[in-house]
């Protein structure tokens, strides 16, 4: 066989090399290693990351001199099989049954994968095999966003706000239990099902809320994971075992969602507020087919947490302009998830709709009055909302110690530069823009 074209070392610059790179750790990783999961077995999962990893480590060290190839996923998918293989002919129980792998899996050296519906089928398994019962719920998030999405440890423990050695313990241990319990590649049938998915449609959730507003760094949308949530759940909504009521209405919120991100920010980076946004940029395509699974999530009685978010996503995304939005059925929305999902995130959006039905003082009133309230204190949020409300109320002071607070847990460069215009803005004569109840 011969070895795929290359382009010219010449071309190949550092940036655009360890840009490549990361490009296809995020958008790759999760498929080649569910396709050798696929392959080797479940229990063996631990084996398709390392030798995925190593992979990508080679290319790093080799494509600046050799150019990079013309397909780079497929050049990874074979160094990543043959470093699969070379340790698996290293293990003296495995040469009996090293023939029949082989023919297995060298078909996959000359291409990526001739059949796309295959892979699609691999990574659904994957991500159902991370979220087996047997591997506690904090387990299961951790190994999916780091197996299949290509988080590092680092990162999800920012995501959860624990530590990065809490998070490999986590994962050295789900990868032991996966081996010493050889949960089977598959994604479950009934009576499991229901309760697996449940687990794939929260990970899917955690997954896209990290790019919808990214928990550091120097921008305020990570839309590489918002777009890999939303294919993930593409792929499990035309799947059978994942074409249920809750997973069309994860789909739709995650597309009304994503919509806005052309809107999100302007020229310079900076952040919007749903108010503020030119709503000709809104991507429409995305809201036709956001509606069009919403209109799948009505089939059936099921109410999940995900209809009442989806239909929220829709008030917003379907109003011509802020004044405009259906702001008492956004409140009645948020009531409901209040009342059946409560969170301190909800808490804090049921404010703003609050605010807007019933005033400013209410909304006040509401967070006051809130059990979350202790929990939400060290989250800049909701200093970040208060701060609006009392700026609308006219108490420009208690808006200005809020931003303050806001600002100093603001974790994101987006996000210190709009609230320090919201704080400069209470502390002059003259604000540079008239306050807004939506802060996001």
């Amino acid at each position: 066989m011969n070895p795929p074209a290359q382009t010219p070392p010449a071309a190949v610059s550092a940036a655009k090399l360890h840009g490549l790179a990361d490009h296809l750790f995020r958008h790759e990783s999760g498929r080649l290693v569910a396709i050798l999961t696929g392959q080797f077995g479940a229990h063996r999962l631990q084996l398709a990351e390392d030798c995925v990893q190593d992979a990508l480590i080679r290319a790093l060290k080799t494509w600046p001199f050799s150019g990079v190839p013309d397909n780079p996923a497929a050049w990874l998918m074979r160094t990543a099989k043959n470093l699969a293989m070379d340790q698996l002919r290293r293990e003296q129980n495995f040469q009996r049954k090293q023939p029949d792998i082989v023919a297995q899996v060298e078909p996959m050296a000359a291409d990526l994968v001739e059949d796309e519906s295959g892979i699609h089928d691999d990574q659904l398994r994957l991500i159902f095999v991370c979220c087996h019962p047997a591997l506690p719920p904090e387990a299961q998030t951790a190994l999916a966003l780091k197996t299949l999405c290509g988080f590092s440890p680092a990162e999800i423990a920012r995501a959860f706000l624990i530590s990065e050695a809490a998070v490999a313990k986590r994962l050295t241990r789900a990868r032991q239990r996966l081996h010493a319990e050889r949960i089977p590649f598959e994604i479950p049938s009934q009576p499991d099902l229901p309760q697996r998915l449940d687990s794939v449609l929260k990970i899917l959730y955690l997954l896209f809320n990290e790019g919808y507003k990214a928990s550091h760094g120097e921008e305020i949308v990570r839309a590489e994971l918002c777009d890999e949530a939303i294919r993930l759940a593409t792929l499990l909504c035309a799947h059978p075992s994942g074409n249920q009521p809750s997973t069309h209405a994860l789909l739709a919120l995650m597309l009304f969602t994503s919509a806005r991100f052309p809107a999100r920010t302007d020229p310079l980076g900076n952040l919007l507020r749903l108010a503020e946004q030119d709503r000709s940029l809104w991507e429409m395509a995305r809201i036709r087919t956001g509606l069009l699974h919403l209109a799948h999530s009505a089939q059936g009685d099921e109410l999940s947490e995900y209809h009442l978010q989806a239909g929220i996503a829709a008030c917003h995304t379907l109003a011509p302009n802020d004044e405009e939005t259906d702001w008492p059925r956004i409140l009645t929305l948020y009531n409901q998830l209040a009342e059946r999902h409560p969170s301190p995130v909800i808490t804090l959006n049921r404010a703003v709709a609050i605010s807007k039905v019933h005033g400013v003082p209410s909304a006040i009133e509401s967070l006051s009055q809130s059990p979350d309230r202790d929990r939400l204190a060290n989250h800049p949020l909701y200093h970040a909302v208060l701060g609006d409300l009392h700026e609308q109320n006219g108490n420009r002071d208690s808006a200005a110690c809020h931003f303050r607070q806001a600002l100093e847990l603001a974790e994101t460069k987006p996000e210190r530069i709009h609230l320090s215009q919201r704080l400069e803005d209470c502390q002059s004569d003259t604000p540079s823009r008239p306050p807004i109840g939506r802060t996001t």
